[in-house]
């Protein structure tokens, strides 16, 4: 990919992480010129985002930190990991789940 796509597309993809709130910017950010770059952390980030509903949802259930700490563990490192891939220009799909996501949202 083209350094400048990918430059002009780092702060869309970076905001997509920010959970909920972040992929909603990151949409409208990219709704306008669709930034390939952009697109595929926004794909990144909604699934990271549905993630963290269906499992924070399943989880509260239990009220047990020894069930919970691991959800935030696994959300919070796959969030961490997909930001420096971003600010670092790489397209790399996040370990264990990332394939899944680009296949689940190819539209957007």
């Amino acid at each position: 990919m083209d350094k400048e796509i990918i430059n002009q597309g780092k702060s869309i993809a970076i905001t997509s992480y920010i959970l909920i709130v972040g992929v909603l910017i990151a949409v409208s950010m990219n709704s306008e010129k669709k930034n390939p770059f952009a697109s595929f952390h926004i794909r990144q980030g909604l699934g990271l985002t549905v993630t963290f509903i269906i499992l924070g949802v399943s989880i509260s259930y239990f009220e047990s930190i020894m069930i919970a700490a691991p959800m935030w563990i696994f959300i919070s490192v796959l969030t961490i990991y997909g930001i420096f891939t971003a600010a670092k220009g790489e397209i790399t799909p996040l370990p264990l789940v990332g394939k899944l996501y680009q296949n689940w949202f190819k539209s957007i």
